[in-house]
C-alpha cells in the first residue's frame, strides 16, 4: 500500500479549515496539502499550502503528480446564495472543477476522491419530511443543479472507470471556527455572532423555516469516516443523506436565550427564503448509519452550548 498523500481543494472554506486540521492529526503535516484560490495569508490555514485555481486542470494534474497525491478532497464550490448572483460562473466552477478532478483520478489512478453534495440537490417535489435517500430531485438553484449533476458524474466515473468516489449530502453546517460561505443556512451561524456581540439578530429566513443541520465536529467525523471505511461498505456512489437535527430560527433563538436571556430575534426574509423553502425540513440518513456506521454526537442543546462556549472565546480574543 502506497503512502497516503492528500490534497484538499477549497481548503480555506468553512469545512476545509477544520478538515485540514483533522487530516493532519491523522496523517501528519507532511502528507496533507491544503490549497485554495486565496493567498495563504487570507486563510486560517498553516502548514503546507498551495495557491491553486481548481479550473486550471493542467496545473492541478501537475501538482497531483509532483506531490504523489493519492487522495483528493474537493471542497471548492460557489454556494447557493452566492451562485444565484452569478449563475454561469457558479455552474462552471462547481462542474468543471469536479470533472477536472474525476478525469485526473481516472488517468492517475488515485486511491479515492471525496466530493460533498448538499441538501440543495433536492427540490420542490422532494418529500420535505424525513427525505429518503432515493426520491424525486428537482433542484431550482444553480448550486443545487450542479450538486445533482455532480452526484451523477461521481457515480458514472465509479461505474465506468472504477474511480473510488465518495460523497455526503451536507445539510446546513454550523461552526464557530470559520466564516460561513454564502449559503441559505448561514443564519444559523450569524445568529450566534450577533447574539454574543449585540444581543439581537435580524434573520433572513422566517421564524418557522425548518431545515436539517449538522454541527461541524459531526460533519468532519462523517467526512473522515466515509473516506476511511472499506470500499465494499460504500453502497451509494452518488451521495449519502446525512443529518444531525432539524431546527427553525425560532427554536434556535429559544435555545440561545437559555444562555443569553436578553437575546431578541426579528425576521426579514429575503431571496434566500425561496431557496430554503425548496429544501428538506428533515432527512432520513439511515443508509449512512447502516453502511458505514454514521452516528452524530451533537443534538441542538449540546451544539448551542458548545458553539457559544467556543465562539465567545474566539470573539474575545479578536477584540
Amino acid at each position: 500500500m502506497s503512502e497516503t498523500n492528500i490534497l484538499l481543494l477549497g481548503a480555506g472554506g468553512q469545512v476545509g479549515v477544520e478538515l485540514t486540521k483533522r487530516l493532519r492529526e491523522i496523517y501528519g503535516n507532511d502528507h496533507v496539502i491544503a490549497s485554495d484560490i486565496k493567498q495563504e495569508t487570507e486563510t486560517d490555514l498553516d502548514g503546507r499550502y498551495l495557491m491553486l485555481n481548481v479550473l486550471d486542470g493542467k496545473l492541478l494534474s501537475d501538482i497531483i503528480q509532483e506531490y504523489k497525491i493519492t487522495q483528493v478532497y474537493h471542497l471548492a464550490a460557489l454556494l447557493s446564495a452566492t451562485a444565484e448572483k452569478n449563475p454561469m460562473f457558479g455552474w462552471e466552477l462547481n462542474m468543471q472543477s469536479l470533472l477536472n478532478v474525476l478525469n485526473i483520478a481516472k488517468d492517475q489512478k488515485l486511491e479515492r476522491v471525496y466530493w460533498p453534495s448538499s441538501i440543495a440537490a433536492f427540490g420542490v417535489n422532494t418529500p420535505r419530511h424525513n427525505t429518503p435517500q432515493n426520491c424525486i430531485m428537482d433542484p431550482n438553484t444553480v448550486y443545487g443543479i450542479s450538486k445533482l449533476a455532480g452526484e451523477r458524474w461521481c457515480e458514472y466515473y465509479f461505474q465506468k472507470y472504477g474511480v473510488d468516489t465518495r460523497s455526503i449530502r451536507y445539510p446546513g453546517l454550523i461552526s464557530w471556527a470559520a466564516e460561513p460561505g454564502g449559503g441559505a443556512t448561514d443564519y444559523a451561524i450569524h445568529i450566534f455572532h450577533q447574539a454574543i456581540l449585540h444581543g439581537k439578530y435580524e434573520c433572513f429566513l422566517s421564524a418557522d423555516t425548518e431545515l436539517p443541520m449538522l454541527y461541524m465536529p459531526d460533519a468532519i467525523n462523517a467526512t473522515v469516516n466515509i473516506m476511511t471505511t472499506e470500499a465494499v461498505n460504500i453502497k451509494q456512489r452518488g451521495s449519502y443523506n446525512l443529518a444531525g437535527f432539524s431546527v427553525t430560527p425560532a427554536q434556535l433563538a429559544v435555545e440561545i436565550k437559555k444562555h443569553i436571556p436578553e437575546f431578541e430575534i426579528t425576521y426579514k426574509p429575503d431571496f434566500r427564503q425561496g431557496i430554503a423553502d425548496s429544501w428538506p425540513a428533515s432527512i432520513d440518513d439511515s443508509d449512512a448509519r447502516k453502511d458505514w456506521n454514521w452516528n452524530h454526537e451533537y443534538d441542538l442543546t449540546k451544539m448551542v452550548t458548545d458553539m457559544l462556549h467556543h465562539l465567545k472565546i474566539k470573539l474575545n480574543s479578536n477584540h
